[in-house]
C-alpha cells in the first residue's frame, strides 16, 4: 500500500528534496549503549518496540549533537534512526525524518573501515507525513539536532 493517498497518486511526481550536499555524508563510529526499550503505539499496525543500542560518534562537529540508533524488536526488526532538526515543521515534516529504517531497506551499511555511513541527503519523511491513515514512530528527544539539516526530503 502506498502512503500517497489514491486521489493524490495521479498528480504525485515524487518527493521534493534539497540539493545534494556531499558535506552531509558521514562515516561514524558507534558507541554501544544500553537503555530501556520503549513501546510505540502504531494504531491498527500494533505496537513497535524499540530499544537504544548505539550512539553515533562523529556528528557533533557538524550538528552540535550525536544521535541514538535503535533496534526494532518485532514488526520487521532491524536498525532505526529517526531524527528531528531545526527544519522540522517549517521546511520538513514536523515529526522528523528517517535516516535508517531497516524495515524499508534504507541503510547504506558500513565503509571499508567498519564505520556506519550516514548520508543525510537520503533522509526521508515517514509515511504519516504523506497520509494521516499511517501512524509512525517519531524521533525521540535524544535525536533532536539543534541545527538545520537542509538535506533529503523536504516539504
Amino acid at each position: 500500500m502506498s502512503p500517497i493517498s489514491a486521489p493524490k497518486r495521479g498528480h504525485y511526481k515524487g518527493p521534493v528534496v534539497f540539493a545534494y550536499d556531499p558535506a552531509l555524508r558521514f562515516a561514524v563510529d558507534l558507541l554501544p549503549v544500553d537503555g530501556p526499550g520503549e513501546s510505540v503505539d502504531l494504531s491498527v499496525d500494533g505496537t513497535l518496540e524499540r530499544r537504544p543500542i548505539a550512539r553515533t560518534v562523529g556528528l557533533i562537529e557538524a550538528f552540535a549533537a550525536e544521535l541514538t540508533l535503535f533496534w526494532i524488536e518485532g514488526y520487521g526488526g532491524g536498525l532505526f534512526l529517526p531524527f528531528r532538526d531545526e527544519t522540522s515543521g517549517t521546511q520538513t515534516y514536523g515529526g522528523g525524518r528517517y535516516l535508517i529504517d531497516a524495515i524499508k531497506g534504507a541503510d547504506l551499511g558500513l565503509n571499508a573501515a567498519g564505520k556506519l555511513i550516514l548520508d543525510f541527503n537520503f533522509a526521508y519523511h515517514p509515511s504519516c507525513a504523506h497520509n494521516a491513515a499511517y501512524v509512525c514512530p517519531l524521533a525521540p528527544p535524544q535525536n533532536v539536532l539543534p541545527v538545520p539539516v537542509r538535506a533529503g526530503e523536504r516539504l
